[in-house]
């Protein structure tokens, strides 16, 4: 078996500098992919990164993927760097905590531009130059299929109930149409800045004590499950939303 099974390939990640995107765009790198970056704000967090995978297998882009103008941005840059794009994943996104009372236009806004509008505009700019045998994988969550969630998952849940629409409906137009797989990653509980933020050690402990595992899930174990399902060993794995939380939901 090949150590390096994504070689020649290249992907594009949003919201890679950081996290789960990180940790995925080092588990691709590791497979023999090539990998841009996209970032918004924290160019040291990109430069870091792309220092520590290699020049050539890594290149940052700074751009506003909530935007079509930001999306369209990325999709250039890629293509004028490495020609091509064989491996998509949406992954910025943000985690607006509100119930439904507290939820202020704005905050509709910006988390559905982020989750929803900057995934579904990429995808569209991207697949012009996708070819078939690419893999475009979207960021869901576990909280979509949790027993019980809290009210201020409302709107977050709203955007990433979307995604998972998405993923149902672009596998079967996009594999039909141009041999494209499309399935999604719903994580669990992961310690990333955007889950971390704001809550004291006290509310993580008792997440973690909630869990099967008595822990938080690491970027790694996500980046792992998206480096499976763009693999060729994932070739008739098309539509699915896969949940990676240990045993959670």
């Amino acid at each position: 078996m090949s150590t390096t099974p994504l070689a020649g390939k290249v992907a594009v990640i949003t919201g890679g500098s950081k996290g789960i995107g990180a940790a995925t765009a080092t588990q691709l790198v590791s497979r023999g992919a090539r990998v841009v970056v996209n970032y918004g704000r924290d160019t040291s967090a990109a430069e870091k990164l792309v220092s520590t995978l290699g020049a050539d297998n890594a290149y940052a882009v700074q751009a506003d993927a909530a935007s079509i103008s930001g999306v369209e941005k990325l999709v250039k840059s890629t293509i004028e760097k490495f020609g091509k794009i064989d491996i998509l994943i949406p992954n910025a996104g943000l985690l607006t905590l509100k119930d439904v009372e507290s939820c202020t236009e704005e905050d509709f806004d910006r988390t559905f531009n982020i989750n929803v509008k900057g995934p579904f505009f990429l995808v569209q700019k991207a697949l012009p130059y996708m070819a078939a045998g690419s893999s475009i994988v979207l960021i869901s969550t576990t909280q979509c299929y949790a027993s019980t969630v809290s009210a201020p998952y409302t709107l977050y849940c709203a955007t990433k109930g979307a995604i998972d629409q998405l993923t149902r409906v672009l596998s079967k137009d996009l594999l039909a149409k141009k041999g494209i797989r499309v399935n999604a990653i719903a994580p669990g509980p992961t310690a990333t800045d955007l889950f971390l933020e704001g809550k004291p050690q006290q509310v993580l402990d008792a997440i973690a004590g909630a869990h099967p595992g008595k822990r938080i899930g690491k970027p790694e174990e996500i980046a792992a499950s998206i480096a499976y399902v763009v693999g060729d060993g994932a070739s008739w794995v098309s539509g699915q939303t896969i949940k990676v939380n240990g045993g959670l939901a």
